[in-house]
């Protein structure tokens, strides 16, 4: 009898994992609305990001999600099912999904654990059964699930989640679960263990490199360095979720300006390119598509640093050299390849003489930077300028 409810078990969780990475087999991409939109998120701009994503290019680099953040909630029905707000999306959000889907892409939606959303919005707890219908109606393929207004030990948030997780694939419609506890109850150990594909890792980013100031707000190094040091959590179907890109927020006011963020530098933004790709983070794009300049599309459209992002051996990169100076990190690549990034936390452009060996890479290889998109080199070494806050990257081919 033990035997066979052993056999039972593992079937079961070989199910469940196979249906996880189904639903993220690489990290999500696509572009999220609380940066710009806040607390007024509807149709009309929802619609127009859309029709810019697939207009920039931006849809054929991979960024299929649109994601719907928080406040776009009217309530409840006579019935008790949720309903978005009637004045901003006055088509419904079934119809907003249907047009997301004519264009190629996918639609993620938000709820929150508890009573009330972060914004005071209504909420999911207690209706995670007909919540989850509900966004199966809707058509929707994503649900990012917050944790404000929640208690916050580790046993309620494994059930709240592990609850919408049953509830989303009792939907009738496959829907990712992107798990919103921002890292104080650590979802990275049991994050799929309840269902979800992936978890934030930190409280909220702002627009910002780094905490040094004094005001608090995460800033984008933070992420880097609290991610470096999950590798083993992440792979296909179960991602480190670093928050969302700032590139090309430039100081724009809203959320990502709290804490005294103020913008950072495009050499930083290429950073946080580079490094939540090579730390498999999902890629959620946060300023206006509709305006972006050409430096921002030059980061987020880079296809060669995109795909260490999405390459389906799902390995997260791992720092292999922390100094007061540089991080410099190793990720191995499906076909064989390895990806290299050194990062300058230096507040001046320094130096950088780097030995594959010490990398733990023995062989000669052939050089190409992502970023010049050009061969550079062979050999088993690395040696060149790093701007401040710059990060190279290079993809080493075997020579």
């Amino acid at each position: 009898m033990k035997i066979k409810l052993s056999i039972a078990l593992l079937l079961l969780s070989a199910t469940t994992f196979a249906q996880q990475v189904k639903l993220a087999a690489t990290p999500p991409m696509g572009w999220m609305s609380w940066n710009i939109m806040s607390e007024n998120p509807n149709e009309k701009d929802i619609k127009e990001m859309v029709d810019a994503m697939v207009s920039t290019g931006m849809v054929k680099a991979g960024y299929k999600y649109i994601f719907l953040d928080d406040c776009w909630q009217g309530g409840r029905d006579n019935q008790n099912n949720i309903i978005a707000d009637p004045k901003k999306f006055p088509s419904g959000i079934k119809a907003l999904a249907g047009y997301i889907h004519s264009k190629g892409m996918k639609m993620g939606i938000y709820s929150d654990a508890a009573p009330l959303t972060c914004a005071g919005y209504t909420a999911s707890l207690n209706f995670e059964e007909q919540d989850a219908k509900t966004f199966a109606s809707w058509d929707i393929d994503y649900l990012k699930y917050d944790y404000c207004n929640a208690p916050e030990d580790v046993a309620t948030a494994k059930q709240r989640y592990g609850k919408m997780a049953k509830a989303l694939r009792n939907s009738g419609r496959d829907i990712t679960l992107g798990i919103c506890e921002w890292g104080p109850r650590e979802a990275w150990n049991w994050g799929a263990e309840v269902g979800g594909q992936s978890w934030r890792t930190t409280f909220d980013i702002r627009d910002k490199w780094n905490d040094t100031d004094g005001k608090g707000g995460v800033g984008i190094y933070n992420v880097i360095d609290k991610n470096a040091g999950l590798a083993s959590f992440s792979g296909p179907g179960h991602w480190n979720d670093g928050d969302m890109l700032n590139v090309g927020l430039k100081g724009v006011k809203g959320p990502s300006g709290a804490f005294g963020a103020n913008g950072c530098t495009d050499a930083e933004y290429q950073s946080q390119m580079s490094m939540w790709c090579m730390l498999n983070s999902p890629l959620y794009a946060s300023s206006d598509i509709r305006t972006m300049n050409e430096t921002t599309k030059r980061i987020l459209l880079n296809e060669e640093v995109i795909a260490l992002n999405q390459d389906s051996l799902g390995k997260q990169g791992e720092r292999k050299i922390k100094n007061d100076t540089w991080d410099v990190f190793v990720r191995p690549l499906a076909n064989g390849d390895f990806a290299v990034a050194i990062l300058n936390k230096a507040a001046t452009t320094q130096n950088a003489k780097v030995a594959f060996s010490d990398l733990g890479l023995s062989d000669k290889y052939e050089i190409r930077d992502l970023w010049q998109h050009k061969v550079v080199g062979k050999g088993n070494k690395w040696a060149g300028k790093v701007s401040a806050h710059e990060t190279k990257v290079f993809r080493l081919k075997k020579a």
